[in-house]
């Protein structure tokens, strides 16, 4: 039995306790003991997922021991493709967040070299550098938790105990640059906070509900209740657990509000704008391209596989809300003038795509949605990070703030176009790939759908676009004037991340290779093949030779005409002779 996913998990918690304890005045040494555990949590995942088999077992790493006996509750762990891809990522991203975010704890007043006056050493017990960056670790672990926990009560737990830290790292955390004074900036920050944790709240009592109907299910029809997802699919394929329809339909619409408040999926989205925008951005790429990802991914791994005739029963509400969030979020992206709320609907567009290729139930659409969440979470923080840097030195969020800004700021210009060209999925970068096949997965069986995802995209460029054009062109506005490029910590930041665009763009089969199996492991849970091509290859075969034989019993009527033709003038000059 392998222990690597705990210590995957376990060493960004140690971290968050280790990082909390440093004393006041050293805040430096925060950060960095952060950046550490950051970094040994990239290894881990790391070697998780260079152990992987895509041609192996379907969950590995797996662990398995008894936690709550009485209530047949598991700590049980393991990971498909996705799920160690999604891991993969998450232990990608945490240690960017923590460099963008080395100074965004730090008092206004505090000096350059990060450490608090003697005085403040002695009079202040409140550690706001050191509770940011353990807060963020926190959320790492639970993620990583979230991922790879294959117990239902157990991935409950940590779904619902990640909005704790977040809650504080965005009411306790928020951007410095909104625009409003201080008491009107903790009002506008505190309203966010409380928006996300109510609506996640909610969702998850809704889901804890359905957490105890499927116990109770699973207790009734196999003599003791579990929890244990890899329990329940051996006893439903043996025959041994048949959930009625209606039991079924009610389970899944429990898990999937859950899940759709955290994607965020429209009419439940509400909550994201605001977060995103009152938080820091590192805060912000936290929210978007790690812990919404858990939304995503728990619809593949809980709904589609524990409840596949629901599923399919729910698939043509879904996909029209998926193609609404698309439309919605790139139009709302469109009229935004404020760059953090911008990208936060763009996000929401962007998860419309994803779960559209979900419940396109077709091999192209789950395994673009799966490798749309990896690039959608390089990209987003590509372009946040960057966004983040612009907003510190202007002070300001609001697009008409600034102008010309590539006149005086060349690279970090540079770098904000490329995450936005990634955003808008230019081809030759990592999102196009995805997109494609979304795209692809979803016009096969879907075809009207697939048309309005077309249309939304041609809207995400459109925002994209203006975004550049407003900030980034046009003559230097006094505030812009003077403004530092990217230094050197901050473009170490981004490079990579623009790096990994590129590289994905032109080479993805790294990623496909890990996660394809375990798409084709889902859509054998819920009995779906892909759809057979719109042309039948057989009549298109035989209509060729029926064609390639009339054109030869034409030729040969042809010849015999001709020979005809020949001997009857042969004949007539013999005739003419003999007279």
């Amino acid at each position: 039995m392998s222990f690597l996913l705990t210590a995957t998990a376990a060493t960004p918690a140690v971290g968050a306790v280790v990082t909390a304890a440093v004393p006041a005045g050293r805040r430096t040494a925060a950060k960095w003991t952060a950046l550490v555990f950051s970094l040994a949590t990239l290894v881990l995942a790391g070697t998780a997922l260079g152990r992987f088999d895509p041609d192996g077992d379907r969950y590995q790493l797996t662990e398995s021991h008894t936690w709550i006996k009485e209530f047949g509750v598991r700590y049980e762990l393991g990971v498909d493709g996705i799920a160690v891809a999604l891991i993969s990522l998450t232990a990608l991203l945490i240690p960017f967040v923590i460099a963008a975010g080395w100074n965004d704890a730090d008092p206004p007043s505090s000096p350059a070299g990060g450490k608090t006056p003697a005085g403040a050493e002695t009079t202040s017990r409140w550690r706001p550098t050191q509770g940011f960056f353990a807060l963020i670790l926190m959320v790492e672990a639970m993620v990583v938790m979230s991922f790879a926990a294959t117990d239902v009560f157990l991935f409950y737990i940590f779904f619902e105990a990640m909005l704790i830290p977040m809650y504080f790292l965005i009411g306790g955390f928020g951007d410095r640059a909104g625009g409003h004074d201080e008491a009107e900036a903790a009002k506008q920050r505190s309203y966010a906070a409380v928006k996300f944790l109510l609506y996640n709240l909610l969702g998850g009592l809704v889901m804890l509900a359905a957490v105890v109907g499927l116990y109770a299910v699973t207790a009734d029809q196999l003599g003791t209740g579990t929890f244990s997802l890899q329990e329940i699919l051996a006893a439903r394929e043996a025959g041994r657990l048949d959930i009625s329809d209606n039991g079924e339909k009610a389970l899944f619409l429990g898990f999937f509000f859950a899940f759709a408040i955290k994607a965020p999926l429209w009419p439940l989205h509400t909550w994201l704008p605001n977060a995103m925008g009152e938080s820091t951005a590192p805060v912000a790429v936290l929210i978007t391209a790690v812990v919404d990802k858990v939304g995503t991914f728990a619809m593949l791994r809980w709904c589609l596989q524990l409840f596949p005739e629901a599923s399919d029963w729910a698939t043509p509400v879904i996909l029209v809300l998926a193609a609404i969030s698309i439309l919605y979020g790139a139009l709302l992206a469109v009229g935004q003038r404020d760059i953090k709320r911008l990208i936060a609907y763009a996000s929401i567009s962007h998860f419309g795509f994803i779960i559209l290729g979900i419940f396109a139930m077709t091999s192209q659409g789950q395994n673009g949605a799966t490798l749309y969440m990896v690039n959608h979470g390089i990209s987003t923080a590509a372009l946040m990070l960057v966004a983040g840097f612009l907003i510190s030195r202007r002070g300001s969020r609001l697009i008409a703030d600034f102008g010309g800004v590539q006149k005086v700021a060349p690279v970090l210009a540079g770098t904000f176009l490329v995450g936005g060209l990634a955003t808008l999925s230019l081809p030759g970068l990592a999102p196009f790939v995805s997109e494609f096949l979304v795209l692809v997965g979803t016009f096969s069986r879907y075809k009207a759908l697939g048309v309005v995802a077309t249309v939304g995209i041609v809207f995400g460029a459109l925002y994209v676009l203006l975004l550049y054009q407003r900030t980034m062109t046009g003559p230097v506005k006094a505030e812009v004037e003077g403004m530092p490029d990217l230094k050197a910590r901050e473009i170490a930041v981004v490079a990579p991340l623009i790096a990994l665009l590129l590289f994905l763009g032109v080479y993805p089969k790294p990623v496909l290779n890990v996660i394809d199996p375990a798409v084709g492991h889902t859509l054998s849970d819920v009995n779906k093949t892909d759809p057979k091509p719109d042309i039948d290859l057989d009549a298109v075969h035989k209509q060729r030779k029926a064609d390639h034989g009339a054109e030869g019993a034409e030729g040969g009527h042809a010849e015999a005409a001709g020979t005809e033709a020949a001997g009857t003038e042969s004949g007539a000059e013999t005739h003419g002779g003999d007279k």
